[in-house]
């Protein structure tokens, strides 16, 4: 799933305890899994955004002049009104999107 066509919460709203860790048994472990894969987006963003902004990258020795580029500012607003990925990781986590195993079932 595309984290453009995250069908996430752009504002903090309250989930079911019941539902989210239905399928562990544990708030806690849910939590856990839900915090590694927004770790996961966060790290998705942050390197296709930086792979954009880089095309508008000027590399001079000097700071002397600051362009401003329309489209870099573009790109920056779009990605700042994306989901959270907290938010995204909790609607794949409801969604039955993320897999997970427990280390201790390697055996």
């Amino acid at each position: 799933m595309s984290v453009k066509d995250s069908k996430a919460e752009l504002s903090t709203i309250t989930y079911d305890r019941d539902k989210i860790e239905q399928n562990v048994g544990s708030i806690y472990e849910a939590i856990v899994v839900m915090g590694k894969r927004a770790e996961q987006i966060n790290a998705e963003i942050r390197s296709e955004l930086h792979n954009k902004l880089d095309e508008f990258a000027v590399h001079n020795s000097t700071l002397e002049e600051v362009f401003e580029n329309k489209e870099q500012i573009e790109i920056s607003k779009h990605y700042e009104k994306l989901p959270k990925p907290t938010s995204i990781a909790i609607r794949e986590w409801l969604d039955d999107e993320i897999y997970y195993r427990k280390t201790e079932d390697r055996n």
